[in-house]
């Protein structure tokens, strides 16, 4: 009986084993995922000065108007960094442009859901958690933005961090610009300050970062949070009254 199976010398032996996947020479390694980049050059920065401080009235959160093409080039002069997010709370953009609209666009989506759903304004201290947790799991590139807003509970300000820390203060500051305006925000700050107060100390603290701070400049807004809502100013840096 003659022996049809393959010999050494013979066809080549089949395998059970699953075929091999062929990669290119630019794929991952197996069990990697692969790694995206980002061109900072090419990625439009808000820089930025942004300050909230709570007051005996409600909220006042100030901003500059300037962003830049990897932090040397001013790429727009009018951007307004502070947005509505909330019937009585606003969001300032910090970081990258892209991520930070996005992330004002996936909060304001939740807020709705969740008045929609349940009748009710969803609190400060909801949405300062569900801002924190977007920051740490979502795809918004680093940014650093400044909560404020009123509530059944009082007047609250947070800032929340690039990896979804939340602090809850009575004033605080985030940007490029940080270190000038908040020495100058610690000397004007004071407990159950009025809004009108609060917008004077805010101004001096981003006309002080414009001096020094490249990415910080080109006027500012200043965003009123009362139990009434939310009103939006625009302001050249020589206009507000400090």
């Amino acid at each position: 009986m003659q022996d049809h199976s393959p010999g050494v010398d013979g066809p080549a032996e089949q395998s059970l084993a699953p075929p091999r996947l062929q990669h290119g020479p630019y794929d991952p390694e197996l069990g990697s995922l692969p790694e995206g980049s980002t061109d900072e050059d090419t990625v439009n920065k808000t820089g930025t000065t942004t300050i909230g401080i709570s007051t005996a009235e409600g909220v006042v959160i100030a901003t500059d108007r300037r962003a830049s093409l990897g932090g040397r080039f001013v790429s727009h002069k009018n951007v307004q960094k502070v947005e509505q997010i909330h019937p009585t709370a606003a969001l300032t953009l910090v970081g990258s442009v892209g991520g930070a609209q996005s992330f004002i666009r996936s909060l304001r989506a939740e807020v709705n859901l969740y008045e929609a759903r349940r009748g009710e304004p969803m609190t400060m201290t909801a949405l300062s958690t569900l801002a924190g947790n977007f920051a740490r799991g979502g795809p918004f590139l680093a940014i650093n933005p400044i909560l404020g807003g009123v509530d059944d509970e009082g007047n609250h300000v947070f800032s929340v961090d690039p990896a979804g820390g939340v602090m809850e203060d009575d004033y605080t500051v985030t940007g490029s610009g940080l270190t000038v305006a908040y020495g100058t925000l610690e000397d004007r700050y004071e407990e159950g300050m009025s809004n009108e107060d609060a917008q004077r100390a805010a101004g001096a603290a981003i006309k002080a970062a414009a001096e020094r701070d490249t990415g910080s400049g080109n006027g500012l807004h200043v965003a009123e949070v009362t139990e009434d809502g939310v009103d939006i100013t625009e302001y050249e840096l020589d206009e507000i009254e400090v």
